[in-house]
């Protein structure tokens, strides 16, 4: 990896920043002021994809002329064919954890990375299916209690107390969380950077 080389983080996400950071490459945080509205017509593919490229292209401007690699990212939870999104209230996180509840979903993360100066730009998606165990409605309501559901898309955190509702998940657990890794590693590698040879280089240094 170039040292001149900078990773930037298009998010405000506590959850991807402590992702990124398992990776062991330094990177700083631009947070993304994009828009976030989509086609009603889009698949869920095409709405995180979209909104991933729509993010990183957001802080491109911020960036300046730096070597650098800017990744952006989107989750969205669906359900019968339906994103669910953010609950606006309680009573709305009600109704999706009741609707979840015993049920299998999937959770779909866009990834886009542009490398600066010269413009490249990767973007992919990953899909995990996830099966929440059946819920009574005052495993609900305390769940909701804890403030947790509050700002999660399907209004859980498999990676907090949302994970003593979660069965079985099929696929990339970080997917569910926000950022897959494993997806991520690949997308960086094509602009040169290595994740496992960063550690063997930092070993023999």
């Amino acid at each position: 990896m170039d040292n001149s080389q900078h990773i930037i983080l298009a998010s405000g996400s506590p959850r991807r920043r402590e992702l990124l950071s398992l990776l062991g490459l330094p990177f700083e945080v631009i947070t993304s002021e994009a828009d976030e509205s989509t086609p009603p017509d889009f698949t869920p593919e095409q709405i995180v994809r979209s909104l991933a490229l729509r993010k990183a292209e957001a802080v491109v401007a911020a960036a300046g002329e730096r070597n650098a690699v800017i990744i952006g990212s989107d989750t969205i939870v669906v359900l019968d064919n339906t994103v669910l999104g953010k609950p606006v209230d309680e009573l709305d996180s009600k109704s999706m954890l009741t609707r979840l509840q015993g049920r299998n979903h999937k959770v779909y993360t866009g990834v886009a990375c542009i490398g600066l100066p010269h413009g490249k730009t990767i973007v992919e998606h990953r899909v995990t299916s996830v099966t929440m165990r059946a819920m009574t409605e005052n495993e609900i309501i305390a769940y909701i209690a804890t403030g947790e559901p509050a700002d999660k898309a399907g209004s859980y955190a498999i990676q907090g107390l949302g994970s003593t509702l979660v069965e079985r998940i099929e696929g990339c657990y970080f997917n569910v969380v926000g950022l897959p890794l494993s997806l991520l590693g690949e997308m960086l590698s094509e602009f040169g950077i290595t994740v496992l040879n960063r550690w063997k280089l930092g070993k023999e240094g």
